[in-house]
């Protein structure tokens, strides 16, 4: 149970992170006003129909920009109406009708990559596209650093070698190593005209992964709720509605660099964030912290956190220095705000929609570890 020692320690906390954890009310949205662009723009978005490019999309055509999306056409059709100019294709050039839409003498001012996991795909859209477009903005990933050694990474760290040419599938095992690759050859083949955002765990509504969902409906829930093992180990996030208008405006200012997007400003545990996320429960909450022993006996794994890695795969460690993005505009918004938001959008979904956060532990699974914690 949090004691009142803990939530004196806790108030503390608070006062050390600002920009992470000040309730809504005390801070309102951050996001940029969006306002016209001096000059409309063109700009291409290789993929768009994700968690990322609607929150881009949105925000380049309120700043009057003209926008396209290249996409396979299957996920949610019709989402952004007439507003926009829908090429239809594949990344992968061996799937008909391949990049053909993207052919031909037509130029962008602005390419942001949304969708390229596979070295091969990035190589031929970056061989077709390179010489008709102004900035090509890659969203990359933390996941490209070897953070076997933990520590601090910065821009300049080393990154997972290329995997063998012939691996394609994205696992846990293949995609930093993969995103590497890709973010290697936008930067050789694009030069000064590249631009690399590396974003750490991205939050907020619209998140297909359903990871920071689990924790925010979890907490709301209220009662005993199951804890990672480590309350102080860090974690990292950007928002999503704050990290793509700044995607954008990095291609409008023809930004070129490299950056992690690795916020909150002030570090933050996830004991500082669960405690953060009980305010939005009207109920007791309560938090028993796992050990990996009960992680194993239950089949508990849970969604953010570093637990044992199945064989093979990547285990993000360390701090992701984010100071230089924050050099060129990115802020970050109270995690208040993220999980209100969050939590709200999630409460939205259809119960199909709900029904698929098949990963989440399941209650018999959480009880089961609760009761083997409290066991003397």
């Amino acid at each position: 149970m949090t004691t009142r020692r803990a939530v004196l320690l806790w108030t503390v906390a608070m006062l050390a992170l600002p920009a992470a954890c000040r309730t809504a009310t005390e801070q309102a949205d951050t996001a940029p006003d969006a306002g016209r662009a001096e000059k409309p723009l063109d700009i291409l978005f290789l993929g768009g129909t994700g968690f990322l490019g609607p929150h881009q999309i949105e925000y380049a055509l309120a700043r009057g920009h003209n926008v396209t999306i290249f996409n396979r056409g299957q996920t949610a059709k019709g989402l952004l109406g007439d507003r926009i100019e829908v090429l239809i294709g594949n990344r992968d050039a061996k799937i008909e009708p391949g990049l053909t839409a993207l052919q031909g003498d037509r130029r962008w001012d602005i390419v942001i990559d949304n969708s390229g996991y596979v070295p091969r795909h990035v190589r031929d859209s970056v061989a077709l596209l390179k010489d008709r477009v102004g900035r090509y903005v890659y969203v990359s990933t933390v996941a490209v650093y070897d953070s076997s050694a933990g520590g601090v990474m910065n821009e300049s760290s080393p990154m997972w070698p290329a995997p063998s040419p012939e691996v394609e599938e994205v696992t846990g095992a293949t995609y930093g190593p993969l995103k590497a690759e890709c973010d290697r050859i936008v930067q050789k083949e694009l030069g000064a005209r590249a631009t690399i955002v590396r974003p750490t765990y991205i939050f907020g509504p619209g998140d297909e992964t359903d990871r920071f969902t689990y924790w925010v409906d979890r907490v709301s829930s209220g009662g005993e709720v199951l804890g990672p093992p480590d309350p102080k180990a860090e974690l990292q996030w950007v928002d999503v509605r704050d990290l793509c208008p700044w995607i954008v405006q990095l291609g409008e200012r023809d930004q070129a660099g490299i950056y992690n997007a690795s916020g909150p400003t002030v570090s933050a545990s996830w004991g500082q964030v669960l405690q953060s996320l009980t305010k939005l429960s009207d109920k007791p909450v309560q938090f028993r912290w796992a050990t990996a022993d009960v992680l194993k006996e239950t089949g508990i794994r849970q969604p953010l956190v570093r637990q044992a890695a199945t064989p093979g795969a990547v285990t993000v460690n360390g701090h992701f220095d984010g100071r230089k993005a924050e050099g060129v505009g990115l802020r970050y918004r109270p995690l208040a705000d993220t999980a209100e938001a969050t939590l709200a959008w999630w409460r939205a979904q259809t119960p199909e929609r709900r029904a698929k956060a098949e990963n989440w532990p399941k209650p018999e699974q959480e009880q089961k570890a609760l009761a083997l914690l409290r066991t003397p």
